[in-house]
């Protein structure tokens, strides 16, 4: 029988939204309303297993992962309640740089509040890997977490177990850290996942629209605000760096030339607490047609965030199965290209779907 065991680094809104999903879906209970793949290469959703799990807030750490993604500070919409116990329990991760300093300013229901256990050292979390055949490890910490991200991704490479990196920290893209997965013979996708239908995705499909029928853009903004830890995290600009990197270069890789940075502004805007896991992005394009007629475009779209990456991520997970079985080694291009901001090699987003589906196909 063929399944999928996967490790979660960072239970969030995010994790909740993959858990709840995993259990929505399986064995066809319901509709496949969501996904953009039923079956990916002889693997469904049900196939998915959380077998191992970390986080460092003190009401998940020691909680079954179906309980532990329902405790706060997750605000994310509840989709699936009946949730059957994991037989996995949270285990206390590192903190690393995981942890802002301001964030221990805000309410406890809306930040993190860090556990006094003591600290997984890289020796038993590869131990933990290796001993729950791990095949995937997912990697969910807050945005800046540079030195935290670094430290999973060094026990995937030593346990062998493929890396999925859904954060803006630059692991996949990087030119050292590619080549060392190559190296041990390790799959791994990133960097910085694109959700299904949000404000990324949306401005690089009319960006490219913009080029392809002519238009010039001459200058755009994308304003998104929110009320989850991820945009509490953010409010600290200096986590922001590699975040408004990889979701500018995202749009300005599909641009037909590339904007002065003055004229490109793309990045979170504020967190506003009572919006929790909803997100709301403010879009705004400029441009000349015909004869240099002027024309601009306004757009508002309201997702609930971490929903919106989940089915994403069950793509991601099995794609890097898929690679790990036909024994393929460091970036996969195609599904990076496809299912994140940041790829190493960036491509339209209709060839990027062409060659992941030519990934999938492939003996």
């Amino acid at each position: 029988m063929k399944s999928i065991n996967i490790a979660i680094v960072g239970i969030g809104n995010c994790a909740s939204s993959l858990v709840q999903g995993l259990s929505h879906y399986r064995d066809g209970a319901n509709d496949t309303v969501g996904l953009m793949h039923w079956d990916l290469g002889g693997y469904r959703p049900s196939d998915i297993h959380v077998v191992a799990a970390w986080d460092v807030d003190a009401r998940k750490v020691g909680k079954d992962v179906a309980d532990a993604i329902f405790a706060k500070p997750n605000c994310t919409a509840v989709f699936c309640e009946s949730i059957e116990p994991t037989g996995t329990t949270v285990q206390m991760g590192r903190i690393l740089d995981g942890v802002a300093e301001h964030m221990a300013d805000f309410n406890d229901d809306r930040t993190f509040v860090v556990a006094k256990d003591r600290e997984a050292t890289k020796e038993e979390v590869i131990r933990v890997l290796r001993e729950t055949q791990t095949d995937v490890l997912m990697n969910y910490l807050p945005v800046g977490s540079q030195e935290a991200s670094e430290f999973y991704a060094e026990c995937a490479l030593e346990a062998g177990v493929a890396f999925v990196n859904n954060i803006p920290v630059f692991i996949a893209s990087n030119p050292e850290w590619a080549d060392r997965f190559t190296a041990a013979g390790v799959p791994i996708i990133g960097d910085d996942i694109k959700a299904q239908l949000g404000a990324t995705i949306v401005h690089r499909v009319l960006t490219d629209l913009f080029a392809k029928r002519g238009v010039k853009l001459d200058r755009t903004y994308q304003l998104n605000t929110g009320g989850n830890t991820d945009f509490l995290n953010m409010s600290n600009h200096r986590r922001l760096a590699s975040k408004k990197i990889s979701k500018t270069e995202a749009v300005q890789s599909v641009a037909a030339e590339r904007l002065e940075d003055e004229n490109v502004h793309i990045g979170p805007s504020d967190y506003v607490p009572w919006q929790n896991d909803n997100k709301v992005c403010f879009l705004r394009m400029e441009g000349s047609m015909f004869g240099g007629v002027p024309m601009n475009l306004e757009l508002r779209l309201s997702v609930e965030d971490s929903p919106n990456s989940a089915g994403v991520a069950i793509d991601m997970i099995r794609c890097a199965k898929l690679a790990k079985d036909r024994g393929i080694a460091g970036p996969i291009d195609a599904a990076s290209a496809y299912f994140c901001k940041h790829p190493r090699t960036q491509m339209t987003d209709d060839l990027a779907q062409t060659a992941v589906e030519a990934f999938i196909a492939a003996a």
